[in-house]
């Protein structure tokens, strides 16, 4: 493997660090390589631009920041504005919280908050994009992102995430290519 970037980027609530940390985890722990993160986000703890910039190698990182990325995850209209202009890159979005310009690249797409508020709880959209992610990309093993995601996730919620990540997984599948 050689060294992927990955990018997500919403906003406060919607657990883009949390799965910055499973990312790094799932390649650090589960997959063996090495990995960084890197997280910025506004005043604001809800509401406000939130990123969190993930390198993974199968040697020690140099350096630990992103700067051409593999993969763009976007869950906000701000950040899709800021992040999305790298062609070269990866780009997913969730089509109810992002709307792509005339003329722009035509990302993949998966409604991630749909999906998790018909689940019950809107708050795991982040491991439905993981479980995506998983289907579409080779940045970590899937059993490895699964692995860390039930690793991370509150006690007593393993069995409701690990359904989340399958929902986004088999979605991946089914709907991902292009």
């Amino acid at each position: 493997m050689a060294r992927k970037e990955i990018r997500i980027s919403g906003f406060g609530g919607q657990g883009v660090v949390l799965s910055g940390q499973i990312l790094g985890q799932a390649a650090s722990i589960h997959n063996s390589g090495f990995a960084t993160l890197t997280q910025s986000y506004g005043p604001e703890a809800r509401g406000g631009a939130c990123t969190a910039e993930i390198v993974i190698s199968d040697e020690p990182i140099d350096y630990p920041y992103v700067q051409e990325p593999d993969v763009v995850i976007v869950l906000s209209q701000e950040a899709y504005t800021r992040y999305a202009q790298n062609s070269a890159a990866l780009l997913i979005i969730d089509p109810d919280l992002v709307k792509v310009g005339a003329g722009q690249k035509e990302p993949l797409k998966i409604p991630a908050t749909r999906m998790a508020r018909e689940m019950g709880r809107v708050v795991v959209a982040n491991i439905i994009m993981l479980g995506y992610l998983a289907a579409l990309s080779d940045v970590v093993t899937s059993e490895g992102l699964r692995q860390a995601v039930l690793d991370s996730v509150p006690k007593g919620t393993e069995e409701f995430n690990a359904r989340a990540f399958q929902t986004g997984h088999e979605y991946g599948l089914e709907h991902g290519r292009r």
